[in-house]
């Protein structure tokens, strides 16, 4: 129960890191608001949450937009009176990318493999607006909710911590397309912007940077020909990806007291990516 008595918002609540995340919180005793651009899927993490003995209610919220974020906020404090913790899991990993949509996933996974043999076309073919979309979900998201939730955090005096949904390709180029990882790095440099910020009020804000975790999101990868997915493995010494609850995990950590000296920092779940 470390997380007994708290309040958590985890945007991108509906599927994948975002679910299992606030499955897990909500395990761990907190009160927790599932907030999601789907609403079906947000409804359905916090019915699973309710059915397993927890706490929880959703709240619709794109990630994009300023009302939105406010509303999610002010849900949780009409709700359960308070905001202790902010995971910021919605994200995507190309323009036009939905949770669940595995048949639009692949076309553009399958345009991606293109790259493999020209990849200099991987810059010459990209739009700005498919570049600014995912600006737009994965940092911008990661502003609007930390503007919306740190504000009242900050009013009632009583800490917190925020958890960013960073990447390995925060720090490595080859971990993902162009604007996801611009994207994802931006989101580091904001995260350690933050904790200078709001450290004095006692809010503590880290990252996790997740390596290739068994999602929607990565599923992809198995259409690499199988002397490239050969190669994607052996650089993850585990040999395996990893797993949602793993990530859960690391948030747990540095959503709880346990965590309580760290600030500014990215762990990496990634099965020993960056040994080299």
């Amino acid at each position: 129960m470390r997380l007994e008595g708290k309040v958590a918002v985890v945007t991108g609540g509906g599927n994948g890191l975002g679910r299992a995340t606030a499955r897990r919180f909500a395990a761990e005793g907190a009160r927790v608001v599932v907030a999601d651009v789907i609403d079906d899927l947000a409804e359905e993490t916090s019915h699973m949450i309710a059915e397993s003995g927890g706490k929880a209610s959703f709240v619709h919220c794109d990630a994009v937009s300023a009302n939105d974020n406010h509303r999610m906020a002010a849900h949780a404090l009409e709700t359960y009176g308070a905001i202790d913790v902010l995971v910021t899991a919605a994200g995507v990993s190309h323009p036009g990318y939905k949770s669940g949509d595995q048949e639009a996933s692949t076309k553009w996974f399958t345009k991606r493999m293109e790259y493999l043999e020209q990849p200099a076309n991987e810059l010459l073919e990209l739009e700005l607006d498919d570049f600014r979309q995912v600006m737009a979900v994965n940092l911008d998201g990661t502003l609007l909710a930390a503007q919306a939730c740190a504000a009242p955090m900050v009013e009632a005096g009583n800490g917190g911590a925020i958890v960013t949904i960073a990447s390995i390709a925060a720090k490595h180029p080859d971990a993902g397309p162009i604007p996801y990882v611009c994207s994802k790095s931006a989101v580091w440099m904001l995260t350690k912007k933050l904790a200078r910020l709001l450290a004095p009020s006692g809010i503590r804000v880290n990252a996790i940077g997740p390596g290739y975790i068994d999602t929607h999101m990565t599923s992809m990868i198995e259409l690499l020909p199988e002397d490239r997915l050969t190669q994607f493995f052996s650089n993850i010494p585990m040999g395996r990806k990893g797993v949602p609850d793993e990530i859960a995990n690391t948030a747990l950590f540095l959503a709880s007291d346990e965590a309580s000296y760290f600030t500014g920092e990215i762990l990496h779940p990634d099965g020993g990516y960056f040994t080299e």
